[in-house]
C-alpha cells in the first residue's frame, strides 16, 4: 500500500528543519487564479505527476519500454519513471517562478524566502530553471556527467523545445535564488520525490547505462503525458495545505483521472504464434498468397526490430500481410499497438474499417482504442458511431469533443491553457476523447491515419516528443511509401532514421518503389539503429518481385537481406495492351468519345486525369452527349460528404465484392484521388501520362479482381494514354498542368517507354488510337520504374533529356534542402548522444495548423465550409437551416454543415485566408475555426475569380 503519510509528517521523519519544511510546503505549483480558484502546492502536483506516470507504468507503457527502463535503472524501471515524471517541475522552486503570480507569492515570502524584483524582459522558465537546479544537483549526487547530461533535458524540454545549456545561465541574479534557504528548499524538493517514489536518496536514481537519443525523446513525451493528465484541475483540483498531500492520495486521483479518461494499452503482451501462417490464416481469414507468406516469415526471422521493405504488385495483399507481420513482430518484441500511414485521408478511411476490424479480432473492448486521424474523419460512419458514445451521460447536445481544453498544455512560461467543461471523471460508454486533442492522436494504441503524422514527429517543432512517444511501442506500417515526392521524402528519411534508433520496427509497402529510393530508406534506418550518420549499405538485388528487404542492426553491426528465390504473385502475368490517345485540350473532348466508344458494347471505364478542370470538362462531354450509362466524377474539389458517398458508390458497383451490382455500363471520371488504395476494378483505362511509377499505379485498377465477368471486347486489358502529343519537332507536347504537377522530365522518361511498345507518339488530333504493344502485369512493373528513375537516356536525342533531366535535378535538390532546414536533426548533428539544444534556432513556434505547411511543400490550399445566405440567415451546403448568425442547433446540423467542407485550389489560397467563420460559430470548438464560403444566389466573389458549387460537378471556378 502506498504511504497515507503526508509529505509534510515524511520531512519531519527525515529530519527537516522545521523551517524548511515550512518553506517547502508553502511553494505554490498551480495558482489558484489559473487551477480553478485553488492553489495547489508544488508538492501536490509533483505526486499527482507521480502517480500518474505509475498509473501509465501499469496499464500504459508497451513492454518494450518498460523493459528498456528497467535495464537502464538496474531493474527499478517503475520507480525510476515515477521520478522523471515527477521531478519535472523541480524548476518552479525558485524565484523565477514563484514571483509569476503576486497573491501565490505572498505566503512564500512569509516563510523566509526572498528575492528581488525582476528586472524588465528577464523572464526565466521554470523548465529551463528545472535543468539548470538539476544539472547543479545530479553533477554533486551522480557524478556522472554522461548521465547528468541525457537526463536534464527530459526536464528542461517538457514545455515541448529542448534548450542549448547555455540557456541554463540564469538570466539575473535572483532568478534561481540565492542564499542557503533557497539552496535547502530545492534541495528538499528533489529529496522528497526521490524518496516518496522508492529511492533511498538522490544517488541512488543514477541510471546504470544511458537511453539511446530516440528513446529519450519518446521518453520526453510521456513524461509530458504525465504532467498534462496531472494538470487537469478537474481529477487533480488544487491542494493550498500541503499537510493533505501524500503518494497514497495522489494514487487515489491518478486512479479516479485514468478511470474517467478511458486510457488503457494495447495489446499489454501478445503470445508469440505458433507459427508465421497463423496471422494470416486465422485472425484475417485469408488463404496466404506467397508475397503476404515471404512478408511475415521474414517478420519472424528478424532478430532484433528492424525495416521491412515490401514491394508486391497492385491488389496482392500487402495491407493484410503487413498486420500479420505486426502482430508477429509485437508478440516478438513487446510492442503495444500499430499506426498505419497511408498517403491521403480518402487512402486512410478504407483501412481504418479493415484494421477495426483485425483489433477487433484480439479482444472486442479494443474497438474504442483505435484512433482515425485526419482531417475529415468526422465523415467517417464508423468513426462517428464508435467516438460518439463517448458522451456523458445527460450531455444532451454537448459535443464529445468539448473536453479539448480540459488538460493542460502549458504557454510559454507555464500557466495553464483553461480548465475546458464539464467532468474529466464522468463514467462514459466509449473512447477516451483525451487522446482527440492537438498532438495526442499517435498516443491511441491503434492509429490510421495520414502519413503526415509520421513526417511531425520528425521535425523540429514544439512538442514533437509527443509524437514521437505515440510511435514507441508501436508497429509503424506505411503504405504507397512511394507516394512521397522529394520533400517529403526528408521528413520519411529523418522519422526512419529515429525510429531505427528507438527500435521500432517499421514495414514500408509499395507497388513502384524506385531501387534507389529503396537504397536510400534502409540507410535511413540503419543510420539510427547503428548510430552513424554515414550508413551505405548495399541492399542485395531481389530475386524478383514481389519481394521483401529486410533491414537491422546487430551489436552495432547493419545487416541487410532480400528475397532470394523468386516468390510467385498470385496472379500469372497478364499482358496489358498499350496505346496512344494523343490530346492536350483541357476540354476533354477525345477523351469523353473515346470512354463512350469503350462501353458501346457494354463494360466500364476509368477515366484517369491529372486536373480537376480537365475531369469536369470530360464529365460534361458525357453527360451533354447524351451518355445514358452509369456516370460518377470523382475529384479533390468535391464537398467531403459528395467525395465519400462517390467513394462508396465506386468501391460498391467496382469493388471486390461488386458482383451483380456491377453496371453493364459505367464510366468514372476521376484525378490522381484513383491512383492508389482505390481497390476498384475497371475494364479499360484511359489515363493521363503521368511518370511511370504513378501510371502503372493506375494501371493496377485494371482488370484486378479475379472473377469479375466482362463483356468479352473487354477480355484483354487495355490502358489508352492521354493527355500527351506530338508536337511539330516531334517532342512530346503534355498538358500544362501535367508539367506543373510532375515536372518535364519524368514525363519524357514515361512518354519515352510508353512509345517503345505503343509506337511514335501521333500529333494531337489523330483520327485513331495508335499502337498495339503490350506490358506484361506486374512481371515489368519493377523493370519499368527502375528504367525510368534511372541513369540511362531513354529518350531519343531530339528530345532534349539531358537538359529536362539537369533541371529536374536542380528542383529536386532545392526541394530537398528547403526541407532539410525543418528536419528534428540538423545536418551532421545525428551523432550527439543527448537531446540538449534540439530546438535551439529550430521552427519550435509552428503553429499546430501550420504544420501540413511544413511536411508539405508548396502553397497551402485552403479548405471552407459551403454557406448559403438566404433571407434571415444561413443554410449549410444541403439546405438545413441555420441560425440568423449561422449558429447550430445540434450536432446532427454540425455534422451535415461540415459535409460541405471543401478544398478551394491553391491559387485562390492568398484570398481565401480573409475569409472568416460565420459569427454564430464563435465558440464552437469545430467551427470557430473554419472559413465560411458564404455564396450568395449562388455564387461568391474571390479576388479576380466567381465560385460556385454544383451537386454533381463540385466546386466551379470562373475567372472574371
Amino acid at each position: 500500500m502506498e504511504d497515507e503519510r503526508s509529505v509534510v509528517e515524511l520531512m519531519r521523519s527525515w529530519g527537516v528543519p522545521e523551517e524548511t519544511v515550512v518553506r517547502v510546503s508553502r511553494l505554490w505549483g498551480k495558482s489558484a487564479a489559473r487551477n480553478g480558484g485553488r492553489t495547489h502546492v508544488l508538492l501536490g502536483h509533483l505526486l499527482d505527476t507521480a502517480a500518474v506516470a505509475g498509473v501509465m507504468w501499469d496499464r500504459y507503457l508497451a513492454p518494450s519500454l518498460r523493459r528498456r527502463l528497467n535495464e537502464i535503472s538496474g531493474g527499478r524501471g517503475r520507480a525510476w519513471f515515477m521520478w522523471v515524471c515527477a521531478v519535472h517541475d523541480c524548476g518552479k522552486a525558485c524565484p523565477a517562478f514563484q514571483g509569476l503570480d503576486a497573491a501565490e507569492a505572498v505566503p512564500v515570502r512569509a516563510a523566509g524566502l526572498a528575492w528581488g524584483r525582476v528586472p524588465a524582459g528577464k523572464r526565466w522558465r521554470h523548465d529551463v530553471a528545472g535543468g539548470a537546479l538539476l544539472v547543479a544537483r545530479l553533477r554533486e549526487e551522480w557524478g556522472d556527467t554522461d548521465a547528468v547530461g541525457w537526463v536534464w533535458p527530459l526536464v528542461a524540454g517538457h514545455h515541448g523545445a529542448f534548450p542549448s545549456v547555455r540557456a541554463l545561465r540564469p538570466p539575473y541574479p535572483d532568478a534561481l535564488g540565492r542564499g542557503r534557504a533557497w539552496a535547502e528548499v530545492q534541495r528538499v524538493v528533489v529529496d522528497v520525490v526521490s524518496r516518496v517514489v522508492g529511492f533511498a536518496d538522490v544517488a541512488a536514481v543514477r541510471p546504470v547505462s544511458p537511453l539511446r537519443k530516440a528513446e529519450q525523446l519518446a521518453l520526453s513525451g510521456l513524461i509530458v503525458m504525465a504532467d498534462w493528465i496531472a494538470s487537469d484541475n478537474r481529477s487533480f483540483p488544487g491542494l493550498s495545505d500541503a499537510g493533505g498531500v501524500s503518494l497514497a492520495g495522489a494514487w487515489r486521483r491518478a486512479e479516479v483521472a485514468w478511470r474517467g479518461l478511458r486510457f488503457r494499452g494495447g495489446w499489454g503482451g501478445l503470445a508469440v504464434p505458433s507459427s508465421p501462417l497463423v496471422p494470416l490464416s486465422g485472425r484475417l481469414g485469408v488463404v496466404p498468397r506467397a508475397s503476404q507468406r515471404e512478408l511475415v516469415e521474414s517478420a519472424w526471422s528478424l532478430p532484433v526490430p528492424g525495416l521491412l521493405v515490401v514491394e508486391a504488385p497492385m491488389g496482392e495483399g500487402k495491407t493484410k500481410g503487413a498486420l500479420a507481420a505486426a502482430e508477429v513482430l509485437a508478440a516478438r518484441f513487446g510492442l503495444d499497438g500499430v499506426f498505419v500511414a497511408m498517403p491521403t485521408q480518402a487512402t486512410s478511411d478504407p483501412i481504418y474499417e479493415q484494421v477495426l476490424e483485425w483489433v477487433r479480432s484480439f479482444d472486442p473492448e479494443l474497438e474504442s482504442q483505435v484512433a482515425l486521424l485526419h482531417g475529415k474523419r468526422r465523415s467517417n460512419r464508423q468513426w462517428r458511431q464508435i467516438w460518439e458514445e463517448s458522451r456523458p451521460a445527460g450531455a444532451g447536445s454537448v459535443s464529445p469533443w468539448d473536453d479539448f481544453g480540459a488538460i493542460d498544455e502549458d504557454d510559454e512560461y507555464g500557466w495553464p491553457a483553461g480548465t475546458g467543461g464539464g467532468d474529466a471523471r464522468a463514467e462514459r460508454s466509449g473512447p477516451p476523447v483525451w487522446f482527440l486533442g492537438p498532438k495526442r492522436g499517435l498516443l491511441t494504441p491503434f492509429v490510421v491515419g495520414t502519413v503526415d503524422h509520421l513526417l511531425y514527429a520528425a521535425t523540429r517543432t514544439r512538442h514533437v516528443m509527443l509524437r514521437f512517444a505515440g510511435l514507441m511501442g508501436k508497429v509503424v506500417i506505411v503504405d504507397e511509401v512511394h507516394a512521397a515526392d522529394v520533400y517529403m521524402r526528408q521528413f520519411l528519411l529523418e522519422a526512419l532514421r529515429w525510429l531505427g534508433q528507438a527500435g521500432v520496427p517499421v514495414v514500408l509497402l509499395s507497388a513502384t518503389l524506385p531501387p534507389a529510393q529503396r537504397q536510400a530508406f534502409v540507410n535511413a534506418y540503419l543510420s539510427g539503429a547503428v548510430g552513424s550518420a554515414d550508413v551505405d549499405q548495399p541492399v542485395p538485388e531481389p530475386a524478383g518481385y514481389p519481394c521483401v528487404t529486410a533491414a537491422f542492426a546487430v551489436e552495432g553491426r547493419p545487416v541487410v537481406n532480400s528475397s532470394r528465390a523468386v516468390v510467385p504473385s498470385w496472379r500469372e502475368p497478364v499482358p496489358t495492351r498499350i496505346e496512344w490517345l494523343p490530346d492536350t485540350d483541357v476540354d476533354g473532348a477525345v477523351v469523353a468519345e473515346a470512354a463512350r466508344k469503350a462501353v458501346a458494347g457494354g463494360g466500364v471505364v476509368l477515366v484517369v486525369v491529372n486536373q480537376v478542370d480537365r475531369a469536369q470538362a470530360v464529365y460534361r462531354g458525357l453527360r451533354e452527349g447524351g451518355f445514358d450509362g452509369v456516370l460518377h466524377l470523382l475529384h479533390g474539389r468535391l464537398c467531403t460528404a459528395h467525395r465519400a458517398e462517390r467513394t462508396e458508390e465506386c468501391l460498391r458497383a467496382m469493388g471486390p465484392r461488386a458482383g451483380d451490382a456491377r453496371p453493364e455500363r459505367m464510366v468514372v471520371i476521376a484525378t490522381q484521388l484513383a491512383e492508389q488504395s482505390f481497390d476498384v476494378d475497371a475494364d479499360l483505362l484511359i489515363t493521363d501520362l503521368a511518370p511511370v511509377d504513378l501510371l502503372l499505379q493506375r494501371i493496377g485498377r485494371l482488370h484486378r479482381h479475379a472473377g469479375t465477368r466482362r463483356p468479352s471486347v473487354h477480355a484483354v486489358p487495355r490502358v489508352l494514354v492521354t493527355g500527351v502529343a506530338a508536337g511539330a519537332s516531334g517532342k512530346p507536347r503534355f498538358l500544362p498542368a501535367s508539367m506543373k504537377i510532375y515536372e518535364v522530365w519524368p514525363l519524357l522518361r514515361a512518354a519515352a517507354l510508353v512509345a517503345e511498345v505503343a509506337g511514335p507518339l501521333p500529333g494531337a488530333g489523330a483520327a485513331e488510337v495508335t499502337g498495339s504493344g503490350t506490358w506484361s502485369i506486374p512481371v515489368d512493373v519493377p523493370g519499368l520504374v527502375a528504367r525510368a528513375y534511372g541513369d540511362e537516356d531513354v529518350c531519343p536525342k531530339e528530345w532534349g533529356e539531358p537538359s529536362a533531366r539537369a533541371s529536374w535535378r536542380a528542383k529536386e535538390e532545392k526541394r530537398r534542402a528547403c526541407a532539410e532546414e525543418l528536419l528534428l536533426t540538423r545536418p551532421r548533428e545525428w551523432g550527439t548522444v543527448t537531446l540538449e539544444g534540439l530546438h535551439y534556432g529550430g521552427s519550435s513556434a509552428v503553429a499546430e495548423e501550420d504544420l501540413d505547411a511544413v511536411v508539405r511543400d508548396g502553397a497551402r490550399s485552403v479548405e471552407v465550409v459551403i454557406v448559403h445566405r438566404v433571407t434571415g440567415g444561413y443554410t449549410a451546403w444541403d439546405g438545413t437551416r441555420l441560425g440568423v448568425h449561422g449558429e447550430v442547433p445540434d450536432e446532427a446540423v454540425v455534422e451535415r454543415l461540415l459535409g460541405g467542407c471543401v478544398r478551394l485550389p491553391v491559387g485562390l489560397s492568398a484570398e481565401a485566408e480573409q475569409l472568416r467563420p460565420l459569427p454564430g460559430w464563435a465558440h464552437h470548438p469545430w467551427l470557430r475555426y473554419a472559413p465560411a464560403l458564404v455564396l450568395e444566389d449562388g455564387w461568391a466573389d474571390l479576388g479576380g475569380a466567381r465560385v460556385s458549387y454544383d451537386d454533381v460537378e463540385g466546386l466551379l471556378v470562373k475567372q472574371a
